[in-house]
């Protein structure tokens, strides 16, 4: 009885075989390359630089080139805000500001800052330290007197409220407390 082969296996043994490549082969297309006037400049790394281009612009792609540039503007706005004091904080001088300290329990963070309307809700603005060994992070703020929304955001992600102070939501569903500073 005699075996019958599989056509997958001769030709698997075909493309086994080694590829013979003619001698003259790599002149050919040197000599290809050297014939190219798009090849012949001088500066062949600057060379995409000078040429001419062609943009094709349609209504859609301008509307969208036109929002994604707005939409990177007000990015920027949000983002790179230099830190304003509130109106209170301005009207008063600064010996009227009050010294308030901010405490969280959270041995479980790694990092905890505090945001609010003293510092424009900047998260970089006003990090906690925190005690050695027993998770309380505390910071302290000369506040003028007024009333303040604030938050604590813990590992840069996870806002909460002071679960000391009274509490409420802001507009985006995010836990903020209050705080009230008196005056003199």
């Amino acid at each position: 009885m005699t075996e019958s082969r599989d056509p997958l296996d001769s030709l698997i043994e075909t493309l086994k075989e080694p590829v013979r490549l003619r001698p003259d082969l790599t002149r050919r297309v040197m000599a290809a390359i050297a014939d190219d006037p798009a090849m012949a400049t001088e500066h062949k790394p600057v060379r995409w630089w000078r040429r001419e281009w062609t943009i094709r612009v349609t209504p859609v792609r301008l509307l969208a080139t036109a929002a994604g540039l707005a939409g990177l503007v007000v990015t920027g706005q949000f983002l790179f805000r230099p830190a304003v004091k509130p109106a209170s904080s301005v009207a008063g001088s600064e010996a009227s500001n009050r010294l308030t300290q901010f405490v969280l329990v959270a041995p479980e963070a790694a990092a905890v800052t505090l945001v609010g309307d003293f510092n424009d809700w900047n998260v970089g603005a006003t990090p906690l330290v925190r005690s050695v060994g027993d998770g309380v992070w505390s910071v302290t703020v000369p506040l003028a007197p007024g009333r303040y929304r604030y938050a604590f955001v813990v590992n840069g992600t996870v806002w909460r409220g002071d679960p000391e102070a009274p509490g409420l939501e802001d507009d985006f569903g995010q836990p903020n407390s209050v705080v009230t500073i008196g005056g003199a």
